[in-house]
């Protein structure tokens, strides 16, 4: 088997990443290979990334509120690619009120401030699209 690829985004104009990037280092510290795209993605930019990089899983960090609009275009755009398979996990500040319609567009993993990293480590372990490595 090979790692897990984790393509981690911060879409939109929010310009604080030192979330994103405590979980980019936990993540490859729990033995996943982890891409960081930078600050102010857009959803194709972050599909792309997810293509190019033959990634299982994307993680997006999104403290401004934005969620509700670039998730959508997020998951639509992994669907006319192919890539439905890919994981979406969402980390940030998101509403008790916007959680359910995160996960009625398929997003499982929503992780907000205080979530212990472990919990989120183990999340992508179990939920993770597994391949074998191409020989």
């Amino acid at each position: 088997m090979r790692k897990i690829r984790v393509v981690i985004a911060k879409p939109g104009l929010d310009g604080h990443d030192r979330g994103a990037k405590v979980i980019a280092r936990a993540l490859r510290d729990a033995g996943m290979e982890v891409i960081y795209t930078g600050l102010r993605q857009t959803p194709e930019q972050i599909v792309n990334a997810a293509l190019q990089e033959d990634a299982d899983v994307i993680g997006l960090s999104i403290l401004s509120g934005a969620h509700n609009h670039i998730c959508p275009q997020v998951i639509q755009l992994l669907k006319e690619k192919g890539l439905e398979d890919v994981l979406v996990v969402l980390g940030g500040i998101i509403p008790d009120q916007d959680v359910a319609s995160m996960r009625k567009i398929g997003i499982t993993g929503i992780f907000r401030p205080g979530s212990p990293m472990q919990e989120i480590i183990d999340f992508i372990n179990k939920h993770a699209r597994t391949r074998m490595e191409a020989v």
